[in-house]
């Protein structure tokens, strides 16, 4: 190896450190020098004083220059004198052959502390050129996704385009309902909503797992497991994945073999009307989902709402275990087909839930889960849940997402043309006119648009109003009860559909128009729309045309959320055909079009015709007795169409007793203190 690739390797030790010319010596000869430079490589670590003396002046240098702010600038001259040292070394490289003497070895050295500083400048700069790299390169991540990190739900919907989940429907019209119908697994915990409300130390106390006992649930999003639960084994209940079609996954419960015997031994039970059997079946399978959704109602009606509330939640607690992998809460995008029986009982456990949070005062999470039901069949809306979301918004002070739901849903599924849609709206308009933190401009704005929306409102439903007065126990003007627009002709002259749902909104939001001002500002509409009426506006004609044209017949969803709703206004409005057929509260009013997966095996029923007063007794113990053997067909129908009409004297009978006890009020007579005394005792 030459000395000069040794002097390299020495100066790179060195720290790279420029020579300084100063400090060479030029009367010394060649061979010295050689001399010289070998000791230097024998000896590591011991620089000759002329070194030290150039690293101490280049320690000054570095001292003077340290005091400038800028450090860049530092970089910046560097790169200048190594483009200007350039030149220089490509006029001196072809003079490196010829022989050496002391001004070509002092040139050599002036070269090497010339390619030593370059070498520095431009690992410097190399440095800068990196951290530029990684700016622009970030940079461009970001601009490529253009999304801010605090709007999650846009990073969501397009990491789900991404994947292919598209959220778009063909019968949407191309709109999209993540908006509506997305569901935060955070907002599923009522203690979430009571935490924000009292604090969590209000709400969960001292609380302290126990460790002895303890048992182990599996953790779940819809509820909380409980020790005082019975240890969870699969019921035999199972979920699979049918098809997935334009975007969305249709999912599907499955009934074991082992779980149809204890359905069936349920259905019998239900027809012994006795609730001693449900109880003893639940003992033997706790986790049985229509016994335990049929002892709550049983539990709701003798007032024991605490029983009632837990064994919903032990439903969805044995529903939740039997998700598909695939099957999400929030996502939107998963179906459940209500026309098949197994997956009527989910539906039903979710609604009585979302009833129980909204008694308990946990608007917020009841509209979560009623989000939730409306998302696994959007379309065809089983339980009807456009009926109640808005009430349940402007519950939980959801202003903003009522209006953007009737924004997006009202060109396919016309939601001005249900009354609870056509009042919440403009209410809601009127609760943002009235927040002190917007503009003066836009709380006007916000009110003339409420005005005009209630005073659409009440000329397209004029029913509404009298029995919302009545409710709210607030007595109208003579000019509003003498006036026929508003009359008892609204009352009597309204369509059947149009009366159940005007009662049902009236009986289930009342009390969002108790508020004084809220009261004001109805009172001036009603005034206005009577000088719209006298003044004959078209809107008016144009609307009672619609009354009578449509609203004529409610379908079958409707009717079984009345019946859910248990509201007193609008089951009164019922029709006959509905309220004199038996309910059952695992299955009220199941689809007519239902896709039977297993039917019960038929058994034999023996009439009461032609019996003995022995055959009766005996069937009186034993169901299955049949003393005559065979027995006719006609004796069938007949039997049927008897227990039929039976069945509908009992409900009648059920409905009269219903109102009796909740009409009854006791009243104990006055009583003197002491009736035995005698008044002329004391005188």
């Amino acid at each position: 190896m030459s000395t000069r690739a040794l002097r390299r390797l020495k100066g790179k030790q060195r720290g790279q450190e420029a020579l300084d010319f100063g400090d060479l010596t030029l009367g010394d000869s060649p061979g010295q020098q050689a001399e010289g430079e070998e000791e230097q490589l024998d000896t590591d670590g011991v620089s000759p004083p002329s070194s030290r003396n150039g690293s101490s002046r280049k320690a000054k240098k570095n001292k003077d220059r340290k005091n400038i702010s800028n450090i860049y600038e530092l970089i910046c001259d560097a790169e200048k004198d190594a483009d200007k040292s350039s030149p220089e070394e490509d006029s001196e490289k072809p003079d490196g052959n010829k022989p050496t003497d002391t001004g070509h070895h002092a040139q050599r050295d002036a070269e090497d502390s010339q390619k030593r500083e370059e070498l520095s400048s431009k690992s410097l700069s190399g440095v800068k050129k990196k951290k530029k790299k990684k700016k622009t390169k970030l940079a461009s991540e970001n601009g490529q996704e253009a999304i801010p990190d605090e709007n999650i739900d846009l990073l969501l919907e397009n990491l789900e385009q991404s994947n292919g989940l598209s959220l778009k429907n063909e019968d949407c019209a191309g709109l999209d309902r993540r908006a509506a119908l997305h569901v935060e697994h955070r907002n599923l915990n009522p203690e979430t909503e009571l935490k924000r409300y009292f604090g969590a130390r209000a709400v969960l106390g001292d609380q302290r797992p126990r460790q002895r006992n303890r048992q182990f649930h599996r953790s779940t999003w819809m509820t909380t497991p409980k020790d005082s639960w019975p240890r969870f084994s699969r019921p035999g209940i199972s979920m699979i994945l049918l098809q997935s079609k334009d975007g969305a996954q249709h999912f599907t419960f499955e009934h074991g073999r082992d779980y149809q015997q204890v359905q069936f031994k349920f259905l019998d039970a239900v027809e012994s009307m006795d609730p001693n059997n449900i109880v003893a079946l639940l003992q033997l399978n706790p986790y049985h989902i229509d016994s335990l959704l049929q002892l709550s109602d049983v539990c709701r009606i003798q007032e024991d709402q605490e029983m009632a509330r837990d064994l919903i939640e032990r439903a969805l607690y044995s529903f939740e275990c039997a998700f598909h992998p695939l099957f999400s809460l929030t996502s939107g995008t998963c179906r459940l087909d209500y026309l098949r029986p197994e997956n009527r009982a989910f539906y039903l456990a979710l609604y009585k839930h979302m009833m129980f949070l909204e008694k308990r005062g946990c608007p917020r999470t009841a509209l979560e889960y009623c989000k939730l039901i409306l998302s696994l069949d959007p379309d065809a809306d089983p339980l009807c849940m456009l009926l109640v979301i808005d009430y349940l918004m402007l519950r939980s002070r959801q202003y903003q997402s009522i209006l953007q739901l009737y924004q997006d849903w009202e060109e396919h599924r016309n939601l001005s043309q249900l009354p609870n849609f056509a009042f919440s709206t403009a209410l809601c308009h009127f609760h943002l006119s009235q927040q002190e933190d917007m503009e003066p401009e836009e709380n006007v704005k916000q009110k003339c648009k409420a005005d005009q929306m209630l005073q659409n409102a009440l000329i397209m439903f004029p029913g509404v109003l009298m029995p919302l007065l009545d409710l709210c126990t607030v007595q109208p003007d003579a000019s509003v009860t003498s006036h026929a627009f508003f009359g008892v002709r609204s009352q009597i002259g309204q369509p059947p559909a149009l009366a159940e749902l005007t009662s049902l909104y009236v009986g289930r939001t009342y009390t969002l128009w108790r508020e004084a001002a809220v009261m004001l500002w109805l009172e001036e509409s009603v005034q206005e729309v009577l000088r719209r009426v006298d003044a004959k506006d078209p809107l008016v004609e144009d609307c009672e045309n619609k009354r009578k044209q449509r609203y004529q017949s409610a379908p079958r969803n409707i009717h079984r959320h009345v019946l859910l709703s248990e509201i007193k206004e609008a089951t009164s409005s019922l029709p006959l055909e509905v309220t004199t057929q038996p309910v059952m509260g695992f299955d009220p009013l199941p689809p007519l079009d239902s896709v039977v997966s297993y039917t019960q095996p038929e058994r034999q029923h023996v009439g009461a015709s032609n019996e003995s007063t022995l055959s009766l007794f005996f069937r009186s113990l034993l169901p299955n007795f049949n003393l005559q053997g065979g027995q006719r067909l006609e004796d069938d129908m007949e039997v049927a169409r008897a227990g039929q009409e039976l069945n509908q004297e009992v409900n009648r009978l059920m409905v009269a007793m219903r109102d009796m006890l909740a009409n009854i009020r006791f009243q104990e007579p006055p009583r003197e203190d002491n009736p035995y005394r005698d008044e002329d005792e004391w005188d």
